[in-house]
């Protein structure tokens, strides 16, 4: 089948100029996909992900997005509209990975009202109306995957908001796939555990933290980007479109 007459699909992949969502776009990418990558400030970053996808031989534009800002998704979903547009000269894409997010460390009697306001925004509001407002552009038969976290099965103190926002993502993501199963959408989760990125200010990289992690991580080492990427490309694949609404831990088994 000619590049012309095959449907190429198109994933919409938040927060990827960097860490996971960086690896999950080049992971879709080499498996055939197109992408749509969105980033906050780092347009070089996003930039240089966009040429990676070309490089891979797939389609890719680069569009800014604050998922903690609401009152622009309105604009942002125009870009998208045009975009699909002009680039692909079709108005749908296949799937949504809801992956954008930020870190955030504050005991609980210490947690402000604004930490609170700023993940909750980020990490459960922001992907609630970004998802609301995309479903229109939402093929039938497509994905959604939200990015969880580990967290939201064992604890850590200071992480209360974070954790918390992450706990309703996960429940959303079983209301969505009942919702959404008369469209055949899927609507799963995955939650990493501890990945080696620049998430949370790079703490994952602190040499005690990792050595503490690996000794309760029964595959004795810490996570790659790459291993949430091909959780994620998987879970966008033909081949897993009857498993919905379900939460998929990558963690190497930590704590359990």
């Amino acid at each position: 089948m000619s590049e012309a007459t095959k449907h190429i699909p198109i994933a919409l992949i938040t927060g990827s100029s960097r860490g996971l969502g960086r690896g999950s776009a080049l992971a879709l990418a080499e498996r055939g996909s197109d992408v749509i990558v969105t980033y906050r400030s780092g347009r070089e970053e996003a930039d240089e992900v966009v040429q990676a996808i070309r490089a891979r031989g797939r389609k890719a534009v680069a569009l800014r997005l604050d998922v903690g800002r609401p009152d622009t998704f309105d604009a942002f979903v125009a870009q998208v509209r045009e975009a699909l547009k002009q680039t692909w000269g079709r108005e749908r894409f296949e799937s949504l990975v809801n992956n954008a997010g930020t870190g955030g460390y504050a005991p609980f009697v210490e947690t402000t009202e604004a930490l609170f306001d700023e993940l909750v925004a980020v990490h459960f509001k922001g992907p609630f109306f970004l998802t609301q407002k995309l479903l229109p552009l939402l093929a039938d038969g497509g994905r959604i995957v939200n990015v969880s976290t580990g967290l939201a099965r064992y604890v850590h103190p200071g992480l209360s908001v974070y954790a918390a926002a992450k706990g309703a993502i996960e429940v959303l993501t079983r209301v969505l796939a009942v919702e959404l199963g008369g469209r055949r959408i899927a609507v799963n989760t995955v939650a990493p555990g501890g990945i080696v990125t620049d998430f949370g200010g790079g703490v994952m990289k602190d040499p005690v933290l990792q050595k503490a992690v690996t000794e309760q991580t029964p595959m004795g080492r810490l996570g790659q980007p790459e291993d949430v990427a091909g959780v994620i490309a998987m879970l966008l694949a033909p081949e897993t479109g009857w498993v919905t609404g379900q939460r998929i831990e990558v963690t190497g088994g930590y704590r359990l």
